[in-house]
């Protein structure tokens, strides 16, 4: 028996080889070599280790068939036998690697009860969050050389965009979740040197998609996606390190309420010409009313607070608190009283547009502290709504883009901001300010 594996790896592909990571995710852009990586992975873990089980997985049969099972029918033809009906390839020391696919969302449920070693999510992004948690919850082993892994390859965009940008590039854990199980590494095509000289034109098709597209498919930008909202937002220009707010300028908070979904709050300060800087964020679920207004007066501190906006819902029936008061009647007597937001949705999202956009300065009206993670990770997964396309789909994770709507809707368009000539000049919003200025602390 002859196993022919025609081709030799990249450094990136070299790493992912070599990952025994819980969860390793390889990819970022297209052109990579993701695919061949990952038979590859499949196949040496199958020669190196007896008896293991593997499951590779696609989103569609088509898929499965075209970029797997017919390179490995090709590849294993001398080595594993392949058994048609169950699509198994199994190996003489007695491993065995299944293909695939998860068109609708309960064929999940197919993989009930099975017990895999190693799991591969071949275009992760192509599975929703609910379809992935439950394909892991076959990943597990009664094995003592090995340890369960699942690994994944991915571009920017797809349905499953937001969970694998929280977990592999925001790195925002949630519960069990822990930044050791977690690896990410990036590929563009520039890393696949095979790619780049069997076909170079290929970058320059990347280089002449519409702008989202090219950022997200050549640079690998994860900011980026088909039918993102603000196409505005941009890490560079938008987040600015964490300082400490001048005293003399105007704070205010707003707040998304919510209970099962997230609470989010937002703390702002009025700066320069009517700029707006989100300092702190709280955001956090399943607490009581009393509870959340406790941690937003916990956070707050000394700190002189304007007002509080608040979602409308804080005064609505379905905002009744378990002692039949409302959220902000509770919010109230625990010291934080509460404003009804402007909920014109439509007008509040252009706002948030307007504050995210670049003046004739080269500057935006709206800056946000690097410790805000909730917003600067939501913000930029926002898609249009497929039936109305002034709005946010409202299947999004908006809960902190949502707070910050409500604040921004609570200022004047133009404010006269407090500026006294003892208030030291604090700019975040210029496009080079890799450190706070002096006389600043990290908050």
């Amino acid at each position: 028996m002859k196993l022919h594996l025609v081709g030799v790896p990249n450094a990136k592909q070299e790493l992912f080889f070599a990952s025994t990571t819980r969860h390793t995710c390889y990819g970022g852009a297209r052109g990579g070599g993701k695919s061949w990586a990952m038979r590859r992975k499949f196949v040496l873990l199958a020669l190196r280790y007896s008896g293991l089980k593997l499951l590779l997985l696609r989103r569609t049969l088509p898929e499965l068939t075209e970029n797997h099972l017919r390179p490995l029918m090709a590849e294993l033809a001398s080595v594993a036998v392949y058994n048609q009906t169950r699509r198994t390839f199994t190996f003489p020391n007695g491993s065995v690697i299944r293909l695939g696919y998860c068109d609708a969302a309960k064929d999940v449920y197919q993989y009930q009860g099975q017990e895999y070693d190693v799991v591969g999510l071949e275009e992760a992004t192509h599975f929703t969050e609910e379809q992935t948690q439950f394909i892991t919850t076959c990943n597990r082993t009664v094995r003592s050389d090995f340890s369960p892994r699942m690994y994944y390859t991915c571009n920017p965009g797809g349905v499953g965009h937001a969970w694998v940008k929280r977990l592999f590039i925001d790195r925002s854990y949630r519960a069990s979740e822990r930044d050791s199980d977690y690896l990410f590494i990036p590929a563009r095509v520039v890393d696949n040197p095979v790619l780049m000289q069997n076909n170079p034109d290929y970058i320059t098709t990347l280089q002449n998609l519409p702008e989202p597209l090219r950022k997200a498919y050549l640079d690998g930008n994860w900011d980026v996606l088909k039918g993102q909202y603000f196409s505005e937002f941009d890490r560079d220009r938008h987040v600015v390190p964490n300082a400490k707010i001048p005293e003399a300028w105007r704070r205010f908070r707003a707040m998304d309420w919510g209970y099962n979904d997230p609470c989010c709050v937002l703390w702002c300060a009025v700066g320069p010409e009517g700029s707006i800087v989100v300092y702190r964020e709280l955001y956090v679920r399943q607490l009581l009313s009393s509870q959340v207004a406790q941690k937003v007066c916990a956070l707050t501190g000394n700190e002189r607070i304007a007002y509080t906006v608040a979602s409308p819902d804080a005064w609505q029936q379905r905002g009744i608190s378990a002692e039949g008061r409302s959220i902000a009647e509770v919010f109230a007597q625990n010291g934080v009283h509460l404003l009804p937001a402007d909920n014109s949705r439509v007008i509040g999202w252009q706002r948030v547009r307007e504050a995210l956009a670049l003046g004739a300065d080269g500057r935006a009206k709206l800056a946000i502290q690097e410790s805000c993670t909730e917003l600067i990770r939501t913000l930029p997964l926002l898609t249009f709504d497929e039936h109305d396309s002034e709005d946010v789909a409202d299947t999004c994770e908006d809960h902190a883009p949502e707070a910050l709507r409500y604040a921004l809707m609570s200022r004047p368009k133009k404010a006269d901001a407090l500026k006294p000539a003892t208030v030291p000049p604090y700019d975040p919003f210029s496009p080079v300010a890799p450190t706070p200025r002096a006389g600043f602390v990290g908050l």
